[in-house]
């Protein structure tokens, strides 16, 4: 017997926000690793850069008072310092703090949320890839060190609060556009900051 499809309307945020974001994360994962970031430390600071102008557009939401009643525990989960210790620890100079990105409504900044936390989940690759060229979570590559209760519990734990919360189809749909606003930003900023291969 043939499962039938669950309409995206009907689906946990978390499950809509995959389904709405799948094409999307394809084409930035397809993109980093066309970018060869862990092939030498030259092109993986260009990958800290890209990181730093990331996490230092959205590090403000981590502190945001209405997202932290939304979330409890949110502040407790940036990584942008980590990503400056990160190119400190390899005397790369630490590039100015980028603008905040102003999401249109909290319901936005849970996808952009989503889409920076669903990263450290998949950055478990990542930090593998960066013990290949001497880095590990105290040199170089803390920002993409595994949450101190693991990778899948940190992960199920921000799942389990996200699909916890009682939000209308239109807020549902905030969270998606946030989430695709998401990725198209960091789809930017690697194509300006990687030298063209």
């Amino acid at each position: 017997m043939t499962a039938i499809a669950q309409p995206t309307a009907q689906l946990p945020l978390s499950k809509r926000l995959k389904a709405g974001t799948s094409r999307d994360h394809d084409s930035v994962d397809t993109l980093v690793m066309h970018s060869r970031p862990f092939e030498s430390l030259e092109r993986y600071g260009y990958f800290l850069r890209v990181q730093h102008r990331f996490h230092g557009a959205i590090d403000a939401l981590y502190d945001d008072i209405a997202l932290n009643r939304l979330l409890p525990g949110l502040s407790e989960l940036p990584r942008f310092e980590a990503v400056c210790a990160d190119l400190a620890a390899l005397d790369l100079s630490v590039p100015p703090v980028p603008p905040a990105v102003i999401p249109s409504s909290p319901h936005a900044a849970l996808g952009w949320l989503y889409c920076s936390e669903g990263s450290n989940l998949g950055a478990a690759y990542l930090f593998k890839e960066t013990q290949r060229i001497g880095l590990d979570a105290q040199y170089g590559a803390r920002h993409l060190a595994a949450h101190p209760q693991g990778r899948g519990l940190h992960w199920r734990q921000f799942v389990a609060l996200l699909d916890g919360l009682d939000l209308s189809e239109a807020q549902r749909d905030e969270a998606v556009s946030g989430a695709v606003a998401a990725f198209d930003f960091y789809r930017a900023a690697l194509r300006e900051i990687f030298p063209a291969a």
